[in-house]
């Protein structure tokens, strides 16, 4: 019986490690190491689990996907490249009095892909290459100067209004990945304006049936971006790479707090 249960405990924990050797880093090595956007959100938002995760190869539980976010990006996404392909501002633009059209650049389906390519950079501090994708980038007529856009899509029953959006504890998240995408376009030596924006599709609940269809409404949020934060991250982060011992436990973060307590079981 024991035996069994040894080899259950064995075959599980060979399941729970990432098998691709390029996912792990290497320390010393001389080879750029790709650092993603979402894997850059989670060193800031717990060092341990991004450790445990880039150099000891632990996966972390997977998630099922956002089927009805990824609809409506996919449909955005959609609307505006028939405008990008006609050189002419979405109706979103003119509705908030923006001198804007959707900006055409050959790899901007690349850009979108984050799995497969996105937008990228070599920082040579680091030999990190930092890499995202973004949902579009926008052209500002006027300053001459590209937009990063993220779509965000939702359903809530309260109006959406930018200043509570943006102070919302969930949504800080969303201004850091903001201000990594602009960082990354301005080191891709893009002219990059601060001012960002959140296009937030809110389906409503208002309607007294379903009728097969949902509605929404859509709110452009304006979000100054901050990067000055970003490049000492990035060294803080591969000092972590780099480093021999596992970060402590963060007590505000729910792995962390969930792996501990196991131990006392």
């Amino acid at each position: 019986m024991l035996n069994k249960i040894q080899k259950v405990e064995k075959e599980l924990i060979k399941k729970g490690f990432r098998t691709r050797k390029n996912s792990y880093y290497q320390k010393g090595s001389n080879e750029p190491f790709t650092i993603s956007r979402s894997k850059f959100s989670d060193f800031i938002d717990c060092k341990r689990c991004f450790y445990l995760d880039r150099v000891k190869g632990l996966k972390e539980p997977s998630m099922p996907g956002w089927a009805l976010n990824t609809a409506v990006d996919e449909l955005l996404k959609k609307e505006f490249d028939y405008h990008r392909k006609k050189k002419s501002a979405h109706p979103i633009m003119k509705e908030y009095k923006l001198n804007f059209i959707p900006f055409d650049h050959k790899d901007i389906d690349k850009w979108r892909q984050s799995l497969s390519s996105g937008i990228s950079y070599l920082d040579k501090d680091t030999n990190l290459i930092i890499k995202g994708g973004i949902d579009d980038v926008w052209f500002d007529l006027d300053s001459k100067k590209l937009v990063v856009v993220d779509y965000k899509a939702q359903s809530n029953s309260n109006p959406v209004e930018p200043v509570s959006y943006l102070e919302n504890q969930y949504h800080q998240g969303y201004k850091r990945q903001m201000d990594i995408y602009v960082h990354i376009l301005r080191n891709m030596k893009f002219d990059v304006s601060d001012r960002s924006y959140f296009l937030v599709c809110n389906g409503e609940k208002t309607p007294e049936k379903f009728d097969k269809k949902i509605e929404f409404t859509t709110t452009l949020i304006p979000y100054d971006t901050d990067t000055s934060w970003v490049s000492s991250k990035i060294v803080e982060m591969k000092k972590t790479l780099e480093s021999s011992k596992i970060p402590e436990y963060n007590i505000n973060c729910e792995s962390c707090i969930y792996l501990a307590s196991s131990k006392t079981i």
